[in-house]
């Protein structure tokens, strides 16, 4: 995912499909981060902060390896 915030600051985001996993999540930061839960791509949550949703929705919507997002 490349993403233009504003003018000054751009973002490359990386997502990752896990098809095992062991355990749950962890919140390492939750001065930052509310907590951290696990969802279908599909099913994801409404609140969802537009960027991520974009590059998590790319796959699916076979939008090829590289998602474009806010860009002008």
């Amino acid at each position: 995912m490349h993403h233009h915030q504003n003018d000054e600051t751009e973002r490359i985001g990386f997502f990752f499909e896990a098809i095992e996993w062991e355990g749950e999540p962890l919140n390492k930061e939750p001065d930052k981060c509310l907590a951290l839960t696990w969802f279908t791509v599909h099913e994801l949550p409404d609140d969802i902060i537009e960027y991520p949703n974009a590059g998590l929705l790319g796959y699916p919507n076979g939008t090829g390896i590289l998602t474009m997002h806010n860009w002008p």
